[in-house]
């Protein structure tokens, strides 16, 4: 029994010392350029010393405005997507789990009792009687343990490894998504409220304008031509203001659902200006700061989860190699199981050669399939991030031009309409012309509007493309309780 056990206690010590048929695992160089795009359209980049690490700087520290921490803390805590995510973590990790525990036997006890009856003929006794036997067992044991010689089953448990490692780059990746698309809807909405301030104030001043020119109308002052097109400008005036209310109810309602409870009115913005702006960040000098990105990382480790695939179908072209052993006792008799002399144990080992199974060869061929797939893959990643930073970079590169160019435009605009009201009311110039300058300063603010948020909404970008945000660490308390919180 004690030489069994030190063959159980060897077999164990071979498989934790195995090594896998996995071919060694190299990272494929970045297919992308080792330095940001440059030009006109791109800001100067910092010294790399004095670049800050993006992938490092906690949601906490780059959103500085009180409120929308708020809500995004809410979010990370109530958001169903990002739940689901982290119970996907939770299952991969568990599926780990249960393919490395493959790695050591499963022991089991167990007892099982027998009786049987044999006519004398075939028990060998008196031909006259009839015999009738029990068993008793107790047992104590390893079934079919298969010990991992060539790695098949070290290789699966890297593979699973990596699969889990993928997972849990999947939900960082999640979570960064969750804080820009809030941080983007909270934005959205300041701006929407902006022109829907505006749209109301404009349709209060067409509302005096439509006033003033019915008057002179009616003392036969203006033509009726001059009454329709005022009339005109406060419908369309009307039009923008119930548009804008659409888009600012809605607003709230894609807020709502990325947080996962209504938000509360206090913490709702009424506009970009009177919203933190975020801490300026930069990109540095190298893209290799990519390659610390969730969704590279997820890509990589399917890669690694692939180069282990290959590993277990080369192992599935050598023997497998399992043990069945058990000791214990046996007895006739229930009272004797125990007794001295009753031990019994038994020991088979099994070999399993394979000889010819042309799935073992296509398995081994479409392991390397997909390994080349999560390749290509894997180098997609890494230029798509890649692409998602210049195209940043681009347009926190104009942005303040196109702002500073629109800042003008407006003032230009609003002496314009000013002048032009002016000439009107001294008969200078007809109303037509104060219906076109009014248009114009109405679309250059509409304009400075949404240019002020792709500014705000640019600097989100940024801090997302570069992998910022998955960090974890202290989280505002929760605006409003809505389910369970998360796992």
């Amino acid at each position: 029994m004690n030489k069994h056990a030190l063959l159980l206690l060897l077999g164990m010590a071979l498989v934790l010392a195995g090594c896998t048929m996995a071919p060694k695992y190299t990272r494929a160089k970045p297919p992308v350029p080792p330095a940001w795009p440059t030009g006109t359209a791109y800001p100067e980049a910092l010294a790399a010393t004095n670049a800050t690490d993006v992938s490092q700087l906690r949601w906490q520290e780059f959103f500085t405005d009180p409120k929308l921490e708020q809500v995004i803390g809410t979010a990370l805590t109530n958001n169903r997507d990002l739940r689901i995510a982290a119970l996907n973590v939770e299952e991969s990790r568990a599926m780990y789990h249960i393919q490395r525990d493959v790695l050591f036997p499963t022991l089991n006890a167990n007892g099982g009792m027998s009786r049987q009856a044999l006519p004398a003929d075939l028990s060998g006794a008196n031909p006259s009687s009839r015999v009738t036997s029990s068993r008793y067992d107790a047992n104590f044991g390893v079934a079919s343990w298969e010990i991992d010689f060539f790695g098949r089953i070290r290789s699966l448990k890297d593979e699973a490894l990596a699969t889990y490692l993928a997972t849990e780059q999947a939900r960082r990746g999640a979570q960064i998504s969750l804080i820009a698309s809030v941080a983007d809807a909270y934005l959205t909405l300041a701006a929407d409220q902006e022109n829907l301030a505006l749209a109301q104030t404009t349709l209060t001043a067409q509302r005096s304008s439509y006033d003033l020119i019915k008057r002179r109308y009616d003392l036969g002052l203006v033509p009726e031509l001059n009454l329709h097109q005022a009339e005109m400008q406060v419908d369309a005036a009307l039009g923008d203001t119930a548009r804008y209310t659409q888009s600012v109810a809605q607003d709230e309602n894609a807020l709502n659902f990325l947080v996962g409870a209504p938000v509360p009115g206090e913490l709702l913005p009424t506009e970009l200006d009177r919203v933190n702006p975020p801490e300026e960040i930069s990109a540095g000098l190298s893209s290799e700061v990519l390659l610390r990105r969730p969704d590279v990382l997820q890509a990589e480790d399917l890669l690694k989860a692939a180069n282990a695939d290959i590993g277990a179908a080369r192992a599935a072209f050598f023997p497998r190699i399992s043990l069945t052993a058990a000791i214990g006792t046996a007895s006739s008799d229930l009272s004797g199981l125990f007794k001295s002399g009753q031990g019994t144990w038994s020991y088979a080992p099994q070999i399993v050669m394979p000889i010819f199974d042309a799935r073992t060869w296509s398995a081994h061929k479409a392991a390397k399939v997909q390994r080349e797939i999560a390749v290509t893959q894997y180098e997609k990643a890494i230029q798509s991030a890649f692409r998602e930073v210049a195209d940043a970079l681009a347009t926190r590169g104009t942005v303040d031009q196109q702002v500073s160019a629109q800042q003008s435009l407006v003032h230009a605009a609003t002496e314009t309409y000013r002048l032009s009201v002016s000439r009107y009311d001294k008969g200078i110039d007809d109303y037509l012309t104060v219906l076109d300058a009014q248009r114009s300063m109405y679309a250059a603010q509409q304009g400075l509007v949404s240019l002020r948020l792709v500014k705000r909404a640019s600097q989100v970008q940024l801090y997302a493309v570069l992998g910022g945000g998955w960090q974890t660490g202290p989280v505002p308390a929760p605006i409003a309780k809505a389910g369970s919180p998360r796992p």
